[in-house]
């Protein structure tokens, strides 16, 4: 595997099995690239390529880039895109997971690198922070979220970023990070110096202050929105993993029964089976049945008009089809 830097550490990352946790549209894998669609806007070309070893590996680019942002990079950028996390989440993922720390100068031995949790002390955004954004964009409404839907979950719109923007809230409701997300394109990216978002859970801030028992679990703001529209409630871990902070979170919260609905594909199934393991025995857990044929998410069952099939639910390893009233 490639030796990657990732700011003053090391790496030894298998960079094809990360990358083939998620969906690629028309992907060519060859022993030094993968070649595809762009997964940063709607391209039906492949436009897009990943180097997978040698010198430049983990680097990337795209030739049909809407900004220069997003024409090239290195793997932690990539990562965290696909992962729908901060930069800084994915680096620490990456080393925790591949890290490697010299013994000695010269040394052919390479040992795990130790990463200790460090104490710190939840950042709070002040609710200023999102007056700029006080906007409306037709972007989620051309999706299928409702107006009432996008209010109640405060989405604004950046003039300047030309993209929609999504608070994430602590439990008690304060502010603790802004998401961003171009409204041309997939682009996405987080506020700097904002609590992590693994850290938290979009929409548990409802939870508390609706009472709610019974809600529905996604991996995306979009799909929780899209859940909400269809007319039941719901919360998102942020991606297609859950750290144990916010398996805690839910744990503690009032929610007593939980609706896994995960995207169709290979990192839905797994952050489904990471949730089922998680909170089997603290929640009652059911979820939705499969979408129809190239439905991949709620958001795609939505737009689609198969609102019924969000609501169409059974028991966590049940056949049997049954309908869920919150």
């Amino acid at each position: 595997m490639p030796i990657l830097k990732i700011g003053d550490d090391v790496a030894d990352v298998d960079i094809r099995e990360e990358l083939e946790q998620f969906p690629w549209h028309r992907p060519r894998w060859t022993s030094e690239k993968l070649i595809a669609a762009s997964p940063f806007r709607y391209d039906r070309t492949p436009s897009f390529f990943v180097n997978l070893d040698g010198e430049y590996a983990g680097t990337w680019a795209d030739s049909g880039a809407y900004d220069a942002d997003y024409e090239s990079g290195n793997f932690v950028k990539l990562l965290a895109f696909l992962r729908d996390e901060t930069y800084e989440e994915t680096a620490e993922y990456l080393l925790s997971t591949y890290g490697l720390n010299s013994v000695n100068a010269g040394d052919n031995l390479r040992l795990p690198k130790l990463h200790l949790p460090k104490q710190r002390k939840p950042v709070v955004l002040a609710e200023t922070t999102l007056k700029p954004y006080a906007y409306k964009h037709p972007y989620l409404t051309k999706r299928g979220i409702s107006e009432k839907v996008q209010r109640f979950m405060g989405v604004g719109f950046s003039r300047q970023a030309n993209a929609i923007t999504l608070p994430w809230r602590y439990a008690n409701g304060k502010l603790a990070n802004v998401k961003y997300r171009k409204t041309q394109g997939k682009a996405f990216w987080y506020r700097k110096g904002a609590e992590p978002v693994r850290h938290l859970v979009y929409g548990i801030d409802k939870v508390y202050r609706h009472g709610l028992s019974e809600v529905y679990i996604c991996e995306a703001e979009i799909d929780v929105m899209s859940v909400y529209t269809a007319g039941k409630p719901a919360i998102a871990i942020g991606g297609a993993s859950i750290s144990d902070k916010q398996i805690e979170l839910i744990r503690k919260s009032p929610i007593e029964r939980v609706i896994i609905a995960t995207d169709s594909d290979k990192a839905g199934e797994k952050v489904k089976r990471q949730l089922i393991d998680a909170l089997k025995g603290a929640v009652e857990l059911r979820e939705v049945l499969p979408f129809p044929s190239g439905v991949k998410d709620v958001n795609e069952a939505l737009v689609s008009g198969n609102v019924e099939a969000i609501r169409k639910t059974k028991p966590v390893g049940s056949v049997r089809i049954s309908y869920i009233n919150l």
